[in-house]
């Protein structure tokens, strides 16, 4: 099967809330390959990389809020292309 990767930028209260550990365990639990990011904006940034139905899924809990101590504000989201795929999802 194709390995699908998008790139995301999660804005509202994302930083400082666990965003990026429940990003991470939720991205583990769908089998996808990639980071979560905290940005000098306050934004979170996820590459998220595997199976188109597991990527969406991701992008789904993304926008549905995340976390329950985070607060979503919108999720932009666009296909993309890294040179190399992580190998496992992580923090960084």
């Amino acid at each position: 099967m194709a390995t699908q990767c998008i790139k995301a930028w999660v804005y509202g209260r994302v930083q400082g809330v666990g965003f990026r550990y429940s990003t991470q365990l939720q991205a583990k639990t769908l089998g996808l390959m990639g980071y979560a990011r905290n940005m000098d904006d306050g934004s979170v940034e996820v590459l998220a990389c595997g199976e188109a139905e597991q990527v969406e899924k991701l992008v789904s809990w993304l926008k549905a809020g995340g976390p329950r101590s985070a607060y979503v504000e919108r999720v932009l989201t666009e296909p993309h292309q890294p040179d190399d795929i992580p190998l496992r999802f992580v923090i960084r």
